[in-house]
């Protein structure tokens, strides 16, 4: 396979994102509880699983606009890794659901999402995913991810990385195609 392959950009919603991760925001198709304290003032939702240990790491990512082109993707199989964009601006996400037994994602699977600000997304374990894209510049993005992978990210194998939670492949290298997303 070579060549460029498109993919058309789409909105996010908790409906299209639930193969593939989490959604975390009022839209959570959850219920709200009362916080115990509050009353209705306050309105808890426990929308999935986070899954980490005590390794967590918590940073923030100022992302900006770069070509919508994907040249790596990487799946996590340790932890939910978890992107919250920052002051209500929009971030572009390019996903595939897992593929346990195979190398690679399904390239027919990727799906190009615009999440608009209002909510973050956890990953589904083994969830393949490009660093977040920015759509405006200086776009602010809250990452939760394993401390070990911060490390496994720093000792590249060629212009792959690998760990016992990371796997980062160079999806141009390896399968002779360039992903490019194309917004409406």
């Amino acid at each position: 396979m070579s060549g460029t392959r498109h993919l058309r950009a789409e909105r996010a919603t908790p409906e299209n994102t639930a193969a593939l991760g989490t959604w975390l925001g009022s839209a959570a198709p959850v219920p709200a509880s009362g916080s115990g304290f509050y009353g209705e003032a306050v309105a808890l939702r426990k929308p999935g699983g986070f899954v980490t240990d005590d390794t967590l790491d918590v940073s923030v990512a100022t992302v900006h606009r770069r070509p919508l082109r994907v040249s790596w993707l990487e799946r996590h199989f340790l932890h939910t890794q978890t992107f919250i964009p920052l002051g209500g601006r929009p971030m572009l996400l390019v996903l595939a659901p897992p593929t346990p037994e195979a190398e690679l994602p399904e390239l027919d699977a990727l799906r190009a999402l615009v999440f608009d600000g209002s909510a973050g997304f956890a990953l589904h374990l083994g969830t393949w995913h490009e660093f977040p894209m920015a759509l405006v510049d200086s776009t602010d993005v809250l990452v939760l991810l394993r401390r070990d992978t911060v490390r496994d990210l720093r000792h590249k194998q060629g212009n792959e990385a690998h760990g016992p939670d990371l796997d980062k492949k160079d999806v141009v290298a390896r399968c002779g195609v360039t992903l490019e997303v194309l917004l409406a």
